[in-house]
């Protein structure tokens, strides 16, 4: 606990520091207003309350590349391209590993039942986890040295792994030491000694159903033997001209079938292996002229009995025919003479059959399939002819469509999750299988520490999904489609195959009130929606308002008095049926170009339960050049107002009466409190291009359709662009030139959506590179040129030829007033509406709209709103933007207010009502208001409250109203915040941030006292910095992966109690016994015979394996015992133990050098004798 007390006097206080530019105050004058003398506030959290760990994974794994099920436990694991594995089990039971190396998982094998996991990587390492524990840990890792791994097989209820290798040598591992064996079967003496070629990797190792002393190896070659264990030599080889990709036996182990290169199956009999029985091409049709189709290869069969059926299931993957080109993946089930092919919408990794039995020597009766494809998981149900699919459990449809943002609320009121839900469930999809999911294994209990919790996903199609995130879980709630406001392009216009390739409807960003469940979406396309929630359909037109916000003060378009002033425009422009006319397009010649760049629909739309749209505000096109992208965004439903701005300016609309109460720029609303020295702007750089040149020609493009292109390419454009140019771009000369600059109206400015997913852009976090890694991705995050203003230095862009080719800046030094450019644009950087102190000498707070730009400068606007319901419903709003002028460094990303004793001032609210409801004369509807005034809890300290507002770059905390600054602290120096939250944790409230550095980061409030510092992410891209973001309870989430959300905490509490938060993945669940077969069956030899591995295999028999083939390491969790014990008599012989090992393992490799030396010896002898025997009988002059 934390005690602190300042001392504040406006009277006292030295001048020069209350209105120096470190405390950010507008002026040094003692405000009017009583102000507090003393604020004491307890603080309760200190850095023992902060510990940050990752909490849970959800959504599909990306680049998978194997799959393995535990046919008892019922769990299924599935690796990566990254190292990484998911295993899953009954909903709840999810969970993430991930191998320290970062090599790709070739294959995953369980030992079933047993509560372990072997993974073969591809940096020919083998590991072992332990499942038994909530958090699996590696237990022990192989690695080979001389030998590449290509396949495993490790027999049910087994200690010896086999291990394939790229040499066509086959290695048995012993499972519980991790310790290779020195029985090896060499390549060359499991094929004929005739054969003079290599016959290839090992793609295939299985033992046999009848007998487990023979072991089939396949080679890629075609080559296939069975290999006797105990008398160490082949019982038979088999040779196919194609090459091999799987096996797989019937269970009585008297046949079984390969899968070909070519298409072909093949089914071979072991009482005769000179050739197969059987060759079947399942998709090859015979043409006229007699010949066979070619097909692809099919790279995996299942070969599976039933015990209701005399007819086995044959499943593979692959052998289409070539003819058709851009067939999608299939999946073939052949059961008797029926043929099933199950296209896919990806392709197929892997896939694997369920059955009801792990012993392979008994009827398989197969239930389920197991599809693992490159984007999704799915399993089909075997049990029923048509061969549905179940409906799954796990939320792998995030990446549907590629996400751009993501909203993370925590503490959620308690009926929105169950509402959400019932409105969701009536757009379920149908058709699934009725049977319960199969992969159920492990156990998992709802937490003691659960409260609601909802995130929210924006995607490049427009659509937006709602999700439970209660108790680590994550289950689709509601799907919300904005594109269905717009009308769909027509294909007379001529551009639907342009619009293909493009998503106009793209979120960018999404502001959500829980409580009042008013939401607010913005698109790539520069425009607004507003929706409100109804459990009622209703049949709805929806308003559209138009602005113009281009801030371009060299237009010939003058706008109007009007437009001049739009705080007090004519009321009738208020009014729904008649918007304002946006501001630039006062004239016939501005409303001839400002052209819309998506088209709403103009009649009423039925709108079903859910979210319904009520407003959209789009920006216009004006002069053929497209409206910049919306760079912040707040909504308040207590007030009705909402706002948004970009890098030319600020808009506030009153959705209530559907009116716009203000467009101006930024520049515009200092108003006489502009802190800087806007110098004159040169006319040159209004006129200024990228030249690109191409084969036979040279086109001039405009460097704002540059940024766009560059956008395109997924690519940081340079900081000295300007995409916001205010002057108009020169048009290029040549017929082509007007097609390459103008787009065109109602085409959006890009070409792809920005998706959060598909950034993989490093970040520089140097101190010279901080500013333009921060311009380069707020251009990547908003398609817009932001900047920072530093206090002490000042920053001019200019575009010239030498700045581009070196990517560098021009800074100049100011020591006494702050001048930048005046074309250079302060984007609006974020917004937030709540109660305050618009002006030094208020004594009562009001409602009031915090703004924060690119420049640091925080600006209050406050606004005059009646009280009264119907007032509220006729009179027009007064905004006044002349309140005060905050300064901070770098660009304002989070403003806050907390009460004088240090709690959180939640913004107002409107309790939320129904629209759509029946109308009862009795009770009129009238609006009821939930207000979190600052002078509600001020009986103790008096008038006041605090306001936080950070940056990228510091953090400030001033009281209100006399903007004096209290608090001061520099979050980094030499990187960058990239999201800041003040979050509530154990009960109290601090800042987070995360940093483009990797690091996160809590400050004490109001102290701003640091309480963690973290590096937890050190290579961070530009998906993570989009997705980023905090939540209440000391969580936080951001995109992994395109195809993953990754949850974390800052929460020691949290953190203690996330083991009972998680599943079990481990079971204790009793082995099936083995079917008694009968005397008869015994008796003619149908059971299988037992072999005793340990006595072919183990040390006695097969004495050691080389040393330096394979290196064993211990695990995490050996190492910790060792260091345990390292202490005492215990310690002693631990240390003995490995003294002796390395004397053994000197001693091996000495035994191998003297073997070397002697087959050398030899060698050499034997090419003496040869020389000595030729040159025998010969005279001297014959030699």
């Amino acid at each position: 606990m934390k005690k602190f007390r300042k001392v504040l006097d406006g009277l006292t206080t030295s001048p020069g520091t209350i209105g120096s530019p470190t405390c950010g105050s507008a002026a040094s004058t003692p405000t009017a207003a009583p102000t507090p003398r003393e604020i004491d506030v307890q603080e309760m959290l200190v850095s023992e309350n902060f510990q940050i760990c990752k909490t849970v994974r959800h959504g599909f794994p990306y680049q998978p590349t194997a799959l393995a099920f535990d046919p008892v436990q019922k769990i299924v694991a599935i690796g990566t391209r990254t190292g990484g594995i998911r295993i899953l089990g009954r909903p709840g039971v999810d969970c993430y590993c991930q191998h320290e190396s970062g090599a790709a998982v070739l294959q995953l094998q369980f030992l079933i039942n047993e509560g372990a996991l072997v993974t073969a990587c591809a940096d020919d390492t083998l590991h072992l986890w332990n499942l038994r524990q909530r958090r699996p840990a590696v237990l022990h890792s192989l690695k080979f040295n001389r030998e590449r791994i290509t396949f495993c097989h490790l027999p049910f209820q087994s200690k010896w792994l086999y291990v394939g290798t790229e040499r066509g040598n086959t290695h048995i591992v012993n499972i519980e030491s991790f310790i290779l064996s020195g029985y090896v079967i060499m390549w060359n003496k499991a094929i004929e000694l005739a054969t003079k070629t290599h016959p290839g990797p090992v793609v295939h190792l299985s033992d046999s159903p009848k007998d487990e002393g023979k072991l089939l190896i396949g080679f890629e070659s075609g080559t296939v033997v069975q290999w006797d264990l105990r008398v160490k030599k082949a019982d038979f080889r088999i040779y196919y001209d194609e090459a091999i990709h799987s096996v797989s036996w019937h269970h009585e182990g008297k046949q079984f079938m390969c899968s070909h290169s070519d298409g072909s199956l093949t089914m071979w009999n072991l009482r005769n292996t000179t050739k197969p029985f059987q060759i079947t091409f399942p998709h090859g049709k015979v043409g006229k002229d007699g010949r066979k189709e070619s097909c692809k290869p099919i790279l995996k069969v299942e070969y599976k009995t039933s015990r209701n059926s005399s007819e086995p299931f044959i499943i593979f993957s692959g052998g289409l025919s070539y003819d058709k080109a851009g067939r999608r993946p299939t999946l073939t089930i052949m059961h008797g003479k029926a043929i099933t092919v199950l296209e896919m919408d990806h392709p197929i990794v892997e896939f694997m059959v369920l059955c009801e039995t792990p012993y392979n020597n008994e009827i398989q009766e197969p239930y389920a399939v197991v599809v693992l494809l490159e984007k999704d998981f799915i399993v089909v149900d075997l049990t029923q002819s048509n061969f549905p699919i179940f409906e799954n459990p796990y939320p792998m449809d995030i990446h549907e469509s590629p996400v751009t943002c993501t909203a993370y609320f925590a503490d959620c009121p308690p009926d929105i999750i169950p509402i959400l839900y019932s409105i969701g469930a009536k757009n379920k999809k149908t058709g699934y299988s009725q049977k319960e999911w199969p992969v159920s294994g492990g156990t998992w209990t709802l937490g003691s520490q659960t409260y609601p919790e909802i995130i929210i996903t924006g995607h490049a199609d427009g659509s937006i999904k709602f999700w439970d995130a209660s108790a680590i879980t994550l289950q689709m709630l509601y799907k919300l489609k904005t594109s269905k406001v717009f009308e769909k392009p027509k294909p007379s216009e001529g551009r639907a195959a342009d619009l293909a390739e493009e998503d106009p409807f793209a979120v960018q960003m999404v502001s959500w009130c829980p409580h009042s469940r008013v939401f607010c979406v913005v698109g790539i396309s520069a425009h607004v929606i507003l929706y409100r929630f109804s459990k009622y359909d209703g049949n709805t037109q929806i308003v559209s308002l138009d602005l113009r916000l281009q801030g371009d003060g060299e237009d010939p378009v003058s706008p109007s008095e009007t437009e001049n002033n739009p705080c007090f425009s004519d009321p009738s422009c208020h009014s729904p049926q008649h918007p304002p006319a946006s501001p630039g397009c006062g004239t016939p010649d501005g409303a001839k170009d400002s052209n819309q760049c998506l088209k709403v629909k103009s009649r009423p739309v039925r709108m079903p339960p859910g979210y319904q749209a009520e407003l959209v505000v789009q920006l216009l096109w004006v002069d053929g050049e497209p409206p910049q992208q919306i760079t912040s965004l707040d909504v308040n439903s207590a007030y009705g107002l909402l706002a948004f701005g970009n890098c030319n300016g600020l808009a506030v609309v009153d959705y209530i009466q559907k009116s716009i109460l203000l467009c101006m720029s930024t520049l515009d609303l200092y108003g006489a409190a502009d802190p800087y020295q806007r110098l004159t702007r040169s006319p040159r750089k209004n006129r200024q291009s990228t030249s690109v040149k191409g084969p036979g020609r040279k086109l001039s493009l405009p460097t704002d359709l540059k940024t766009d292109l560059d956008h395109v390419n997924g690519h940081c454009t340079s900081p000295t662009s300007q995409p916001c140019s205010a002057g108009k771009p020169r048009l290029p000369v040549g017929p082509e030139g007007p097609r390459l600059t103008r787009r065109g109206p109602g085409r959006p400015p890009f070409r792809k959506a920005q998706s959060a997913a598909c950034m993989e852009i490093s970040l520089p976090v140097s101190h010279t590179e901080g500013y333009a890694s921060r311009r380069a991705m707020l251009q990547q995050l908003h398609g817009v040129s932001m900047y920072s203003h530093d206090e002490h230095h000042t920053t001019s862009y200019c575009w010239t030829e030498r700045e581009s080719r070196e990517n560098s800046f021009s800074r100049s030094r100011s020591s006494s007033v702050s001048s930048i450019d005046r074309d250079t644009k302060e984007a609006v950087t974020t917004l937030q509406f709540g109660e305050s102190y618009g002006r030094k000498n208020d004594a009562l707070p009001s409602p009031c709209l915090w703004v924060g730009t690119s420049l640091g400068v925080a600006l209050l606007i406050p606004i005059s709103i009646p009280t009264d319901h119907e007032e509220r419903l006729e009179e027009a709003l007064t905004v006044g933007p002349s309140g005060g002028v905050l300064m901070l460094k770098g660009s304002i990303l989070r403003f806050a207010s907390l009460d004088c004793g240090g709690s959180l001032i939640q913004s107002p609210y409107e309790v939320w009502r129904d629209p759509n409801a029946p109308e009862d004369p009795d009770r009129p509807r009238r609006r009821k208001l939930v207000n979190f005034s600052p002078s509600s809890s001020q009986e103790a300290c008096g008038d006041g409250h605090l306001a936080v507002v950070c940056s990228e770059k510091q953090a400030k905390v001033f009281l209100m109203p006399s903007q004096t600054c209290l608090f001061v602290h520099n979050i980094t120096e030499s990187s960058f915040v990239l999201r800041a939250d003040v979050v509530s944790v154990c009960n109290s409230i601090c800042l987070a941030c995360f940093c483009a550095n990797g690091h996160v980061m809590t400050l004490s409030l109001p102290s701003l006292r640091p309480l963690m510092d973290v590096n937890y992410l050190p290579l961070t891209d530009m998906r993570i910095a989009r997705t980023f973001c905090f939540t209440n309870g000391g969580q936080a989430l951001y995109l992994s992966s395109p195809t993953e959300v990754q949850r974390i905490t800052y929460s020691q509490e949290m953190c203690d109690n996330l083991q009972e938060m998680l599943g079990e993945l481990f079971t204790p669940i009793e082995t099936p016994e083995a079917q008694n077969r009968g005397f008869l069956k015994g008796f003619f030899g149908g059971n299988a015979q037992n072999v005793d591995r340990e006595e072919l295999f183990g040390e006695a028999a097969a004495g050691k394996a080389s040393r330096s083939l394979a290196q064993h390491i211990p695990g995490p969790a050996g190492m910790e015992g060792m260091k345990a014990a390292a202490g005492g008599v215990v310690g002693d012989l631990a240390r003995a133990r490995i003294a002796l090992d390395e004397r053994g393992q000197r001693l091996g490799e000495l035994e191998e050098r003297t073997a070397l030396m002697m087959t050398s010896a030899e060698t050499f002898s034997k090419h003496a004798h040869e020389l000595m025997l030729k040159c025998k009988d010969k005279k001297w002059y014959q030699l």
